[in-house]
């Protein structure tokens, strides 16, 4: 079963939405709309979803019974497997023609103006089933981060509530928020909970929207891409449902194709080896170009909307025309010649030269399998490249777990320590820097530190019990110079794996080099201070 990844520098990878996280906790209020209500597209999207799960019974029975056609070496048996298997085809063959028909029905995606408009083609959503989080996560929390993961079962709860509202968005500008919301919340749970080394054992499942054939994998990529999908396919519902008798309306049709086109586009260029067909290169290519020619088509009504009598404007109409008579066009060579191909079979066996090309179509595919079978393994679905600059502020739900520059998926610790840190006459004896978590930069030897068993590298977690893992510097500093005679306890934590080296600066800051490691004791912080001060 192949599967997605992704892959990347050391750096964070940025989404397709820049994120500004905030350290704040504020819980989304988003919800998805009424599963159950009776609207004609609802409804229709609830058939989807029943010949979805249709089609994935029909194809586990398939392949069972594939599995014992190839297993028995009785010929009864296989004779009985052979007929159980032209009755499962013809079950799927049925099912993905009911499924055809009901992505052809427009009419429920359309507007409701009287006027007469050429009808828009939207896309329907990418079906999903549940999927729980909670053991995995909580697991993860207590062996990767040391900390109770049942303290962090309301977080989870608000994920799993997002991941749920998410899989009926509204058809507005809300639920796009909300699809865009969950897609950053991936990001944050893909650095939190999905290491480079390992997985979580949890699997995704999606429908493929275009042929309703199930995928499962475990990649998060693979969330994440059918999750950008739909927010695509969502942006061509908006834009068909506009009321194009009036300017506003056609701007807001050619706006949602154009953002439909570039969410198709970005996925077509930083996604590769999709395990679905409505997600290949191919089939990507395709529906940009559709959105494309839809827009050309809006611009043109756009312009017939606004001609008046000069003559600039007959002549800006005419440009406009022949594009969309350009598109019209090209779409029906396109049609023409897959329709030559597809009903090829028809024609007799005395035509060479559809002999030769099925010949080469069947050459190619076989080609196609052996290089697919030689790649087969599970990191062969790739993110790449930078996102595009559309800002869209986020929360990291799991905020609590510390900043991301340091508590993420691919760092590691020792168990959390508690010291006891009393001041002598020297002072505590220590360096702090840093912000978010501040960081022991300098131990003095023989010190009070020292002996208490603080080491360069530890970060300060806690202060007598409270969490201060997104303290800033002066606040540290202000509660270890406030302790009293007994002293102050201190929750600390050290980073085991190394990450990244670094070079010192004149200032006493830190530059990362590229593609090099930090060693124990020079770490990544969080906002460095230029200065070191001695407590």
């Amino acid at each position: 079963m192949e599967m997605m990844s992704d892959v990347g520098s050391d750096e964070e990878q940025a989404s397709p939405m820049a994120i500004e996280e905030d350290s704040r906790s504020s819980g989304s209020i988003r919800k998805g709309c009424d599963p159950l209500s009776q609207t004609q597209r609802s409804k229709l999207q609830h058939r989807r979803a029943r010949i979805n799960q249709q089609i994935n019974k029909e194809m586990r029975m398939r392949a069972g019974a594939e599995n014992l056609f190839r297993a028995t070496t009785n010929h009864k048996v296989k004779e009985t497997v052979a007929l159980e298997l032209s009755f499962v085809n013809s079950n799927l063959q049925l099912l993905k023609e009911e499924l055809e028909e009901l992505n052809s029905n427009m009419e429920a995606y359309q507007t409701e103006s009287e006027s007469v408009n050429v009808p828009m083609i939207p896309l329907g959503l990418k079906e999903t089933k549940e999927v729980d989080l909670s053991v995995p996560l909580k697991d993860f929390i207590c062996e990767h981060y040391g900390e109770d993961g049942s303290l962090y079962e309301n977080e989870i709860k608000e994920f799993m509530e997002l991941r749920q509202a998410m899989r009926t968005p509204s058809r507005n500008e809300a639920g796009l928020e909300l699809l865009m919301e969950f897609y950053n919340q991936l990001y944050f749970l893909d650095h939190r909970f999905f290491p480079p080394n390992k997985t979580l054992g949890v699997h995704f499942h999606w429908y493929d929207s275009l042929t309703g054939v199930p995928s499962c994998q475990r990649a998060l990529a693979f969330e994440k891409g059918s999750v950008l999908f739909n927010i695509g396919a969502l942006y061509t519902q908006i834009g068909a449902r506009q009321d194009r008798s009036s300017v506003s309306g056609i701007d807001c049709a050619i706006d949602a194709f154009q953002k439909a086109a570039g969410a198709f586009n970005y996925l077509k260029e930083n996604f590769s080896n999709a395990p679905s067909l409505d997600m290949s290169g191919a089939s990507l290519c395709m529906l940009v170009r559709l959105m494309v020619a839809q827009v050309q088509e809006c611009v043109f009504e756009r312009v017939l909307l606004l001609q008046d009598a000069s003559f600039t404007s007959h002549l800006q109409g005419a440009q406009e025309a022949a594009r969309v008579k350009a598109e019209h066009f090209r779409a029906l060579s396109h049609y023409y010649a897959a329709v030559a191909l597809c009903d090829h079979a028809q024609f007799t066996e005395e035509d060479d030269d559809m002999d030769i090309l099925q010949e080469v179509l069947s050459f190619t595919h076989k080609r196609s399998l052996d290089k697919y079978s030689d790649i087969d393994r599970e990191d062969d679905f790739f993110e790449m490249a930078e996102a595009p600059d559309i800002h869209l502020r986020v929360t990291d739900i799991f905020h609590r777990l510390g900043p991301l520059s340091v508590f993420s998926a691919k760092n590691r610790w020792g168990p959390q320590r508690q010291v006891r840190l009393v001041r002598g006459e020297g002072g505590l004896g220590l360096t702090l820097r840093g912000d978010s978590p501040v960081l022991i930069a300098g131990v003095v030897p023989g010190g009070c530190a020292a002996e208490a068993g603080l080491r360069e590298g530890d970060y300060i977690v806690a202060v007598n019990g409270t969490d201060c893992k997104w303290a800033k510097h002066a606040e540290v500093v202000q509660t270890l110079k406030a302790c009293s005679d007994r002293g102050v306890d201190l929750s600390i934590i050290t980073l085991l794996t190394p990450e990244a080296q670094t070079q010192k600066t004149g200032g006493g800051g830190v530059t990362k080099r590229p593609g090099s490691t930090f060693s124990n004791f020079s770490l990544p912080f969080g906002n460095l201070r230029d200065t070191e001060a001695m407590y």
